[in-house]
């Protein structure tokens, strides 16, 4: 059943990371419009972003991709806005160098039991005690030893060398040299009760103001360093090219392969059930 929408206004949850921002950038500043409808960002983490898609709270929403099985009853899946990594993503990181055998029931930090990091973590290792630490402060206690080792997402995955620490698993590497697929981290999805005809419209919005942030540079990636967390620009460059990609224009037949895939192996570990066939808007 299609539901009003009260006042015309549609929530559009996002995270405060210049990756999001940068693919927003057209739809906030008024350049790409939703004709008939007002937009209201709410700009929360993920994890809160997650758990408010459990309770169908907000219409369209990014959420970790570990999540949409949870979720798949009320939302479906946007072809744009997905972050997807190819050889690349979520890290383990320690003090000295070990191997994924030796770090078999230590205490590693993770961003949240809901993120596709931690999922991805429990496909390649699963054999560990997880300590859930804000991200912004996962190195810091990696640091101070307060964990054996950390998983590290966001702008962590490039600047983790200059706190001292060691790659210990690439977790986007060992994904992509297993399954020779790209890594699904977060999506986009939008309300099932909004109907389809105002889905495919938010789809076509949303693919619109990523193509004109990436055609626009500069003036979008500088709005987007405001949620930068003081990384210097070209880091917040080299982030934002790494996950507002193609992939992100639209998810296409591989990534909605290796999307199938991640919640197979998420399955197969107890995690959830695996939601069947894949319902993406295009």
């Amino acid at each position: 059943m299609q539901t009003t929408i009260k006042n015309k206004i549609l929530r559009v949850g996002h995270s405060p990371d210049p990756d999001d921002a940068f693919m927003f950038y057209a739809l906030t500043k008024g350049v790409v419009k939703l004709d008939g409808f007002e937009i209201d960002h709410v700009i929360e983490d993920i994890q809160s972003l997650n758990k408010r898609a459990m309770g169908a709270e907000l219409e369209i929403t990014a959420i970790s991709a570990a999540v949409y099985p949870q979720v798949a009853k009320d939302y479906w899946i946007l072809a744009s806005g997905a972050s997807v990594g190819r050889n690349y993503g979520p890290m383990v990181v320690a003090n000295k160098p070990v191997s994924a055998e030796q770090l078999k029931g230590k205490r590693i930090a993770v961003p949240g039991l809901q993120t596709t990091a931690f999922l991805l973590l429990k496909i390649f290792l699963d054999d560990f005690i997880p300590v859930v630490v804000s991200f912004e402060n996962i190195i810091a206690e990696v640091k101070a030893g307060t964990v054996d080792a950390g998983l590290i997402i966001h702008e962590g995955q490039l600047n983790y060398k200059n706190f001292g620490v060691e790659n210990c698993m690439d977790l986007g590497k060992i994904w992509f040299k297993k399954y020779h697929l790209p890594i699904p981290l977060g999506l986009d999805v939008v309300r099932k009760d909004l109907g389809l005809e105002t889905a495919r419209k938010i789809q076509s919005a949303l693919k619109e103001s990523i193509r004109i942030a990436r055609s626009e540079g500069d003036m979008a990636l500088d709005y987007a360093m405001q949620y930068g967390r003081g990384i210097p620009k070209e880091t917040a460059r080299q982030f934002v090219g790494m996950y507002v990609n193609d992939d992100t224009v639209d998810l296409g037949d591989e990534g909605e392969r290796a999307l199938t895939l991640l919640f197979e192996e998420g399955a197969r570990k107890g995690l959830f059930e695996a939601p069947g066939k894949l319902e993406v808007i295009r």
